[in-house]
């Protein structure tokens, strides 16, 4: 299953800059916020390569930003295979080291395999790579298609990953 997330607050870490790129990895992180927002995860007849609650949180990801003087643009990956960002061609990290180069700050929304496929991917430039999610642990749900052709995720449970739960325990 996918990878939990919660938020950082990227906002008051861009703040002093006039630009920022959206990197998101699109996969863990839209089944969070499917699952944060008890919405479906894909709707196959409205966008089968988008889903709903994570576009949504880039819209208003970037709304926050521009209210502080930031513009905000998101890098989009419309492949499937793009969708993980650990797994990246080199030709899309160099999509991403070209396009980055135009903005002051980079905001990663996906794992710490995400946050340094990025950091290596803009290490050229005078980016600032800002980490916009935190690993929670492991997403362990039912997948459950429902008419009209919504895919959503029931009874989640977010399991602590093997060394957070012993320091929980210590």
């Amino acid at each position: 299953m996918p990878i939990h997330f919660n938020d950082i607050d990227v906002v008051s870490q861009v703040e002093g800059s006039r630009s920022a790129l959206i990197v998101p990895c699109v996969m863990c992180p839209a089944a969070t916020m499917a699952v944060r927002d008890n919405k479906p995860f894909i709707q196959l007849f409205k966008g089968i390569l988008k889903s709903p609650p994570f576009e949504q949180y880039l819209s208003t990801l970037q709304s926050r930003l521009r209210e502080k003087g930031i513009t905000a643009e998101v890098f989009k990956s419309t492949f499937y295979h793009h969708w993980f960002m650990c797994m990246w061609t080199s030709g899309r990290r160099k999509k991403l080291r070209e396009y980055a180069k135009q903005y002051e700050a980079v905001i990663v929304l996906g794992c710490d395999s995400a946050t340094e496929t990025v950091r290596d991917a803009v290490k050229s430039s005078d980016c600032k790579v800002i980490e916009g999610m935190r690993v929670s642990g492991i997403m362990n749900a039912k997948l459950k298609f429902h008419l009209p052709g919504n895919i959503s995720f029931e009874d989640c449970k977010v399991i602590p990953i093997s060394h957070q739960k012993k320091e929980i325990l210590n």
